[in-house]
């Protein structure tokens, strides 16, 4: 059925619970399932942000997701409240950044540079980024 849904995709924001691990120890099956269901015309999968959700609630997954994240082929992470409106928009545009990059550049033979954070304020904009198809904040 989930096949039904990916049709057509050309990126996806995949979200977990920090106060549930549960919900992070699924987030692999939902990665292969969309990978396993839907790629780009070129072949890659779609880009793929993970967030962290509830960040609110609990401390900093960072050390734990860049590693995570690199290993299994996100383009980036964020660490998301939606009930403080935290980064979400932050994180709809990193996708956005990667799906036009994907389409004005169909061809390009390199994978995706997953997205790094390097540091963690408390501005507007919380995190400081190391990404080339993201805008820098």
């Amino acid at each position: 059925m989930t096949r039904v849904y990916y049709r057509e995709a050309v990126g996806a924001l995949l979200v977990f619970d920090v106060t549930r691990a549960s919900t992070f120890e699924a987030v692999l099956k939902w990665k292969d399932d969309l990978d396993s269901k839907v790629t780009l015309n070129h072949g890659r999968p779609v880009p793929a942000v993970l967030l962290a959700n509830k960040s609110d609630q609990l401390a900093s997954y960072s050390p734990k997701l860049d590693t995570f994240c690199r290993e299994n082929g996100f383009v980036a992470w964020f660490e998301t409240s939606a009930k403080e409106n935290k980064n979400i928009e932050e994180a709809v545009n990193c996708l956005v950044e990667h799906i036009l990059n994907n389409e004005q550049n169909p061809g390009a033979d390199r994978e995706p540079s997953p997205m790094v954070l390097s540091g963690y304020s408390h501005s507007h904009r919380d995190f400081n980024f190391q990404c080339p198809s993201c805008p820098k904040f």
